[in-house]
């Protein structure tokens, strides 16, 4: 079986390593989206050669997109436009439901299988591409049932060798979650490091004294713009709403703060610490 991944990032190539440590593919194709990049996915091992989309459609039986999701639709749509019966499809996009949407009537709809690997660093490109990104983190299929059932088990059987646990979701389920649980936190880390750098002009002394907390905090504002950016706009519907609850929380501390109300505030952070039932 040969494997393209389109975009060959982070996500796609330590995909590319996984897959190819594990022997799950015969050859893996690479379609990048710069030079740059081709030349150091191949440099790098990531993938065994680089082709066109052209090559990638007459080649591979399974394609893997790990583009931006602001052209992941433009990118989809081509790739099942000239589909062959036998191949399969997949993305690793962040938002789902305006992706599946918009490939909802297409002829070729069930050899498409809609994913997402919650999993990722703040690093980006194929240079930041790393062995077992995502062993043991859980991936969503969307809207299964919408697919080919021979789709789906191959699709099953890549992130089952990528040492993922599978969980299925309706693809705008997904987005609402994915909106409380990954995009508020980038969103939270892009804010408070933007806070920080506008109140605290002295680097040398943010970097004095940074502690582990601030550290893990502001990690994530570390992560490219040119790919958060779409996906906050894609999903806004439900971002927008998390962003009203958190911004309303935020208020609430506020105050407890100011009116001196230390009670109330104990009370406040003990029930946050709830969060350790999931977070263990």
């Amino acid at each position: 079986m040969k494997v393209a991944i389109v975009g060959i990032g982070l996500i796609g190539g330590s995909t590319a390593i996984d897959l190819r440590a594990a022997k799950f593919c015969t050859e893996i194709l690479g379609v990048g989206r710069s030079q740059q990049s081709n030349e150091t996915a191949l440099k790098l091992g990531l993938v065994d050669k680089i082709v066109t989309k052209e090559e990638a459609l007459q080649q591979a039986d399974l394609i893997i997109l790990t583009v931006p999701v602001n052209i992941l639709i433009d990118e989809l749509k081509y790739y099942l436009d000239n589909m062959q019966s036998h191949q399969v499809i997949t993305d690793m996009g962040s938002t789902k439901g305006i992706i599946i949407d918009a490939i909802q009537n297409h002829p070729n709809r069930k050899q498409y299988v809609a994913s997402h690997p919650m999993a990722g660093t703040e690093n980006s490109g194929p240079a930041a591409a790393i062995p077992h990104l995502f062993k043991d983190k859980v991936c969503i299929i969307c809207d299964k049932e919408k697919s080919d059932e021979r789709a789906v088990a191959l699709i099953e059987q890549l992130y089952q060798t990528l040492n993922m646990r599978i969980k299925y979701m309706d693809a705008h389920q997904h987005d609402m979650h994915a909106a409380y649980i990954s995009h508020i936190s980038h969103i939270s880390s892009f804010v408070l490091a933007a806070t920080v750098l506008e109140k605290e002009k002295d680097e040398e002394a943010i970097l004095e004294m940074a502690g582990g907390g601030f550290e893990s905090t502001v990690r994530l504002a570390k992560s490219s713009p040119d790919m958060w950016a779409p996906i906050f706009q894609q999903n806004k519907l439900y971002l927008l709403e998390v962003m009203d609850t958190y911004i309303e929380k935020m208020y609430h501390f506020r105050n407890l703060i100011n009116k001196n109300k230390n009670e109330e505030l104990k009370q406040f952070m003990q029930s946050a610490n709830e969060i350790r039932k999931i977070l263990k």
